[in-house]
Order: C-alpha cells, then structure tokens, then sequence
C-alpha cells in the first residue's frame, strides 16, 4: 500500500531532527520536510494553512481555533521554555524586581505569541503585576504579524503601540527607548523576515547596560517549578483540518513517531554536548536534578495542568472569548496517552 504524502514544516529541534532527517519514518506516512523559523512557519500556516502539518504556536494555536480556522493538534511539546525569565530590563529603568516593571516600556515579538502569555500570566499570578499596568510595544508588523493573519487585536484597556519599522526589540532596549523587552541580548540568529531584531540587534549600544529581570535564573527557574510542576510549552504540532477530516489515523502514527524521534535524541543527549561546555555534563546533571530526567513530557495526560494554565490564561488576557477544554484541543486518538 502506498504512503500517504504529508507536505511537513518545522524549525530545527533536536526532539524533532529523527522525522526531518528521515532516521524515524510515520507508518503509512512520507513526511515531505521543510525548515523555516517558528515566526514564519506560523504565518505561513495561520495566513494560508500552505502545509499539511507542522509547528505551531501554542497561544496562536487556541486563538485560530476560537476563530474558526480548522486545524487539529497533536499533545507533541518538544519546545518548552521559562520564559519570564528570559526578560531583560535596562539598568536605568528602576526595576530592580518584577513587580517595578508595573509602568514601565515593555517590549514584546508580538502581543498573541506564547511567549508573551506565559510572562503576562506569570507576572500577574507570581508577581501581581497586572497586563493593564504596563506598556506593550510590539516588534512585528500588522502585515507580517500572527494577530494579522487571525484577525486578533489586543483588549480594549491594555496600552499597546508597535515598534517603528526601522527599529526592534534590541535597538530599542538597549537605547533605553524601552525599559524591558521579551529577549536576554544582541541576537544573533539567522534573519527573519518578521523579527526585526535578528538585522536590526542594536549591536552599536551599550549592553552592559541591559540586566537579566532575575539575576539568578536557574533559582528562579527552580522556584517556578517546584510550585507549578512543569516548564511552560512554547509549540506544539498540529493537522490540517482537511486532512485530518479525511485520514483520521494520520494523527496517532504521527504521534507515535514524535515519540520515537524524542526518545532518540534523549539516548545522544550526553554524547552531544558541545566540547567547548566543559562542564556540561555538570550542568546536564543539574538540569535533571531540577525537571527530571525529561523535561518534555508528550501526552495530554502528562501536560494537563500546564494546558489547563494555558488555556486560563489566555481566557483571562482576552486573547480568547472562552475556556477552551483541553479535550477539544487534540486529535481523538491521542487523548488517552
């Protein structure tokens, strides 16, 4: 019997290379690969759905679907992040701990964007610092941006402005035109058609001037998990709707080879660090010693309570009209592992 042909995008991840690379091949399926940016892929996927599966943005995700557009999940979150964490602030800005950005200039990629959710959510409920308090610049276009594609825009009473087209996050933190932004420093990834800051990385600033919001990560990162239990996923993988509508089985073989494509890369984890991390094997230590021995747990069983945060969070900031239930998320076939 022949394959059925899957048009496939994603960014490069490790938990994911075995499907790209072909080393893991889906039953039934021939997985046709296409590598693009997270920002893009998105895009591409919520302006046009031009592929068949792919990457997608967790927050996008429950926004396209409150909106009709037809697409199904699978329960595949190999890209996770503590991303409140991952905010920087400007040493003249006065903020010295999370709750002085109340206020303050913050920027942010994009105001949907799962990484912006999860710092609203936890600043709020950690920190009690309100999404109504502080100023939201944005880095993307309308054109070019995910609330664009889907027809978002932010809820009435937040102040929220875009970033000028010949400036970015980057330029503008480290300028002082902002007081903090969603980024650690200078990028230096590849360019992006939609994120500004990998061509406009405000590389002639003084970055000594830009401050991690919490000094001490990994404490923080400690702190967060032991209260909550889970690291905040970022994407996940979804269908197609009209694929999914006429070869309902696609969804559980597909799942079945993400779990396969991970647990390959969890067994070269050690073998991969870079020669140059001369304690990485330390740090690797560490970082089971805190989230377990994987951190990045498939399955609606196992995510339920990061999925339930999500899903209250997004409610809550007025990204989607209701609490979706998670059961309405995911494929059917997957809902029990």
């Amino acid at each position: 019997m022949a394959k059925l042909t899957l048009s496939f995008i994603s960014a490069f991840n490790e938990r994911v290379e075995p499907l790209m690379d072909g080393t893991v091949q889906p039953e039934g399926l021939e997985l046709i690969p296409t590598y693009s940016p997270p920002s893009e892929t998105f895009w591409r996927q919520l302006k046009f759905q031009e592929f068949e599966a792919g990457e997608m943005s967790m927050s996008s995700y429950l926004i396209a679907r409150s909106r009709g557009i037809e697409m199904i999940a699978l329960p595949v979150f190999p890209s996770r992040r503590l991303f409140h964490t991952e905010v920087a602030v400007h040493a003249d800005a006065g903020v010295r701990e999370p709750g002085d950005l109340a206020g303050k200039r913050f920027g942010v990629g994009e105001y949907q964007q799962t990484a912006a959710l999860w710092q609203r959510g936890i600043l709020e409920h950690d920190f009690g610092v309100s999404q109504f308090k502080v100023h939201w610049y944005m880095e993307r276009s309308e054109e070019l941006s995910h609330g664009g594609a889907t027809g978002f825009t932010p809820p009435a009473g937040i102040s929220f402005r875009r970033i000028p087209p010949d400036k970015s996050l980057a330029s503008m933190l480290v300028s002082h035109e902002l007081d903090a932004a969603s980024l650690i420093g200078p990028w230096t990834r590849a360019p992006s058609v939609i994120d500004r800051s990998s061509r406009i990385p405000g590389s002639g600033g003084d970055w000594s001037k830009v401050k991690p919001l919490f000094p001490d990560r990994m404490a923080e990162g400690r702190r967060f998990f032991k209260k909550y239990g889970f690291i905040p996923v970022n994407h996940a993988y979804i269908i197609r709707g009209d694929i999914h509508r006429k070869y309902p089985w696609v969804a559980f073989n597909l799942y079945a080879a993400f779990l396969k494509a991970k647990a390959l890369a969890q067994e070269k984890l050690v073998e991969r660090i870079p020669s140059a991390l001369f304690f990485g094997r330390e740090y690797l230590a560490t970082t089971r010693e805190i989230f377990g021995e994987d951190p990045f747990p498939y399955g609606v069983k196992a995510n339920r309570s990061m999925l339930e945060t999500l899903i209250a969070y997004s409610h809550e900031q007025g990204l989607t009209p209701a609490k979706m239930k998670v059961e309405e998320l995911f494929a059917e076939s997957t809902l029990d592992l």
